[in-house]
């Protein structure tokens, strides 16, 4: 008979190995003790097979979580004697630890390669998850993107991945680069699913940080344009939320990191604000299912929110959020506030994603994918 586990299921135990430490920061650095997990999740570690890990693995792997919810794992399997399941976790740790390493060292030399021949890079969204990694590296530059494409070329013998509408919208570029099996791909000038953003990427490069990792420097976001992009992403373009978008943006807030003040002005100057609060409201009532806290919030945040984890469900390996009628009032006011800036150009690129999303749609109906789409 075929061995099949319920998702659902995966999605709590990964929950709670990465949400039930009061502090999601010490969490990721210092797996509490088995005391300081429920006793469901003791026992759903206890009784946890090969084919059981394969399946949660899977699921953190797609979430990008794979590190932090497996070396707490790997402890609790140790504390209950379950030896042969914590050997094969050790070997899921090793591997994936072999292959940020194998990246990081790539994408090193691609920004200093970039910064070296003109062209300025910040690393967007990938490194938000550390000590997990994205499964492609993301670059946002101020450059020409033709001087992006002839230094990858040059330096990297890179080639140009096939670009979809979407990317062209969006002016970005996907790189294939020999030896590495991620993508590299690099936002030039705009942001967001047809490029429609200019307002966030105006101050972003400005307010980049050093960041170290693991021997490794790299240009990184503010945690306010940390937000800022990933609310595009996750709000405005795949309407679904993947549990490292709750962990990334937790530790941000439970740290106190975030400038309330500063994020709302950016946000409110994109047309984006409404997004923004909405999103941390539902990150927060996640976390607090879990951990019977939430994360901080000011009223400033909580006021604006338009819904929040009541619109959210688990479907297909993410948390998927309501499209109808909910996230089509955030892109209308996404859309009305550029208009009244008189961002005519920005406007009309944003115009086309409903018929954008629907060729996306009838392509994934067809063929199964909508790559040539998105």
């Amino acid at each position: 008979m075929e061995h099949v586990r319920d998702s659902t299921r995966n999605l709590q135990l990964l929950s709670e190995l990465l949400l039930t430490s009061p502090s999601l920061s010490q969490a990721s650095r210092h797996p509490p003790a088995i005391e300081g997990y429920s006793s469901g999740t003791g026992e759903a570690v206890r009784t946890l097979d090969i084919t059981d890990l394969e399946d949660l693995g899977a699921l953190a792997v797609t979430n990008h979580v794979i590190l932090r919810s497996f070396r707490p794992l790997e402890r609790l399997l140790a504390d209950g004697g379950n030896s042969q399941a914590g050997e094969w976790t050790a070997h899921a740790i090793q591997r994936e630890t072999a292959r940020i390493d194998h990246a990081l060292t790539f994408l090193e030399q691609i920004c200093s390669a970039l910064e070296q021949g003109g062209c300025p890079v910040t690393v967007i969204k990938s490194l938000d998850h550390w000590p997990d990694l994205g499964s492609d590296l993301d670059l946002y530059t101020d450059a020409d993107a033709a001087m992006v494409v002839e230094l990858m070329g040059a330096h990297f013998n890179a080639k140009l991945a096939e670009r979809s509408w979407g990317d062209r919208l969006a002016n970005k570029w996907n790189f294939v680069v020999p030896g590495l099996p991620e993508l590299v791909e690099v936002h030039a000038g705009r942001l967001g699913q047809t490029g429609e953003q200019t307002a966030v990427t105006r101050s972003l490069s400005a307010r980049t940080r050093a960041s170290q990792l693991s021997g490794h420097v790299f240009r990184v976001p503010a945690p306010e344009d940390r937000i800022v992009i990933s609310t595009l992403q996750r709000m405005y373009r795949h309407f679904y939320i993947r549990l490292c978008d709750i962990v990334d943006n937790a530790r941000l807030l439970d740290e106190h990191l975030v400038d309330f003040e500063y994020l709302h002005s950016l946000g409110s100057a994109a047309g984006l604000w409404e997004g923004i609060a909405t999103y941390l409201r539902i990150l927060s009532e996640y976390v607090q299912s879990y951990r019977g806290t939430g994360v901080p919030l000011p009223s400033l945040v909580t006021r604006a929110a338009k819904f929040g984890t009541d619109q959210v469900r688990f479907r297909r390996d993410f948390l998927r959020v309501s499209i109808m009628p909910y996230s089509l009032n955030l892109y209308a006011s996404e859309l009305l506030t550029l208009l009244r800036k008189g961002e005519l150009r920005n406007s009309f690129r944003l115009s086309l994603l409903p018929g954008l999303a629907t060729a996306a749609a009838l392509e994934q109906k067809i063929t199964g994918s909508d790559k040539g789409i998105w």
